[in-house]
């Protein structure tokens, strides 16, 4: 098991000195790996997530495959609001679909507290088995709460957010009051996760990109701050993430987060400007160029981590691992990325 002495990722989540660049992927968990295509063959996602042993093994797949700093809780953004009985569905190669999405104020009653033992215990057992096998911290996760409100307004995954947009503008008091609830499950989630086990956690707000910082710090900032401010005195790192939010990435840091995430749109050394140098960085390179290969792969990574600065950066891709990822290649970029020592 991992003491908080001896991991470079959790001292670099701190902005602390670190023996090595530490590297974590986004999915890597996933199907670029063949031992995972072989172990959920069978079952849709949701079952592998309520099944802690299988849970505990995808999660424990790329850490043995890559020699990853970090493992990654092997779940879904959705699993709460889909185990108090909201009608959530994960489908293959399309994400998460609502059954009856949110369309007024008749729907809050839908989302009740979470009650992680009762609810989620199955996410809470895998926790506690990573714990007893990992050699690296376990990053404990949950959907931020506009993310999650767009699924589950729009009814599945959406590119401009159009209805989730138009509830946000013409009856603000119940989007905040839709995003108070989500904030709640949320933070009630990551907490259980703490306290089974996790050892860091991240905040994906995979959407927040659709946003203006004008309309993020409106409607968007004070759900996500009671979230990471809520988790203020369990002192785990508390990673914020987003696509496509080179904009909001001051605002993101303000929310409570330790370390923010960075796609690759944004030169990391520009996101050091935006978001501050209090604030660790993750990121940021392009998923995309690990299809062209080693060689292109060791040219892009060489620039971010001369951008990173090495101190106070994870490495990490901008966005999740692509599933026609060679596995080859990410391993050897692990390896690279360990042999760059941070700065001072």
């Amino acid at each position: 098991m991992t003491t908080e002495t001896d991991s470079s990722f959790l001292a670099a989540c701190r902005c602390e000195p670190a023996a090595h660049v530490p590297v974590w992927f986004m999915r890597q968990a996933g199907r670029a790996l063949p031992e995972y295509r072989a172990a959920r063959r069978h079952g849709s996602l949701l079952d592998s997530v309520q099944s802690p042993d299988l849970a505990a093994e995808l999660t424990l797949q790329p850490v043995r495959r890559y020699g990853v700093d970090a493992a990654i809780l092997f779940s879904d953004i959705v699993v709460p609001v889909a185990s108090i009985g909201f009608g959530v569905a994960l489908h293959a190669g399309v994400g998460p679909v609502v059954e009856r999405p949110f369309t007024g104020a008749a729907d809050l009653s839908r989302l009740r507290p979470l009650e992680p033992d009762l609810d989620i215990p199955y996410v809470l057992e895998a926790v506690r088995i990573l714990r007893r096998e990992l050699q690296v911290p376990l990053i404990g996760f949950a959907g931020a709460p506009f993310t999650v409100a767009s699924y589950l307004v729009e009814g599945g995954p959406s590119r401009d957010q159009a209805k989730t947009k138009s509830l946000m503008y013409t009856e603000p008091g119940l989007w905040a009051e839709l995003l108070d609830r989500l904030a709640d499950i949320s933070l009630v989630s990551l907490q259980a996760q703490i306290a089974a086990g996790a050892q860091a956690v991240q905040l994906f707000d995979s959407w927040a990109g659709t946003l203006s910082p004008a309309d993020y710090t409106r409607y968007v900032l004070p759900a996500s701050r009671k979230v990471l401010s809520g988790l203020a005195e369990t002192a785990v790192p508390r990673i914020h993430f987003g696509v496509g939010t080179g904009e909001l990435l001051r605002l993101m840091a303000e929310a409570g987060a330790d370390v923010v995430g960075v796609d690759w749109r944004v030169p990391l050394d520009e996101a050091r400007l935006r978001i501050g140098h209090e604030v660790a960085i993750q990121g940021n390179l392009d998923p995309s160029v690990v299809l062209a290969g080693w060689e292109a792969t060791r040219a892009q990574a060489e620039r971010v981590l001369s951008e990173g600065g090495g101190y106070g950066h994870i490495f990490n891709l901008g966005h999740g691992v692509l599933p026609q990822s060679d596995p080859g290649v990410l391993a050897e970029l692990v390896a690279f990325c360990h042999d760059h020592h941070p700065g001072p």
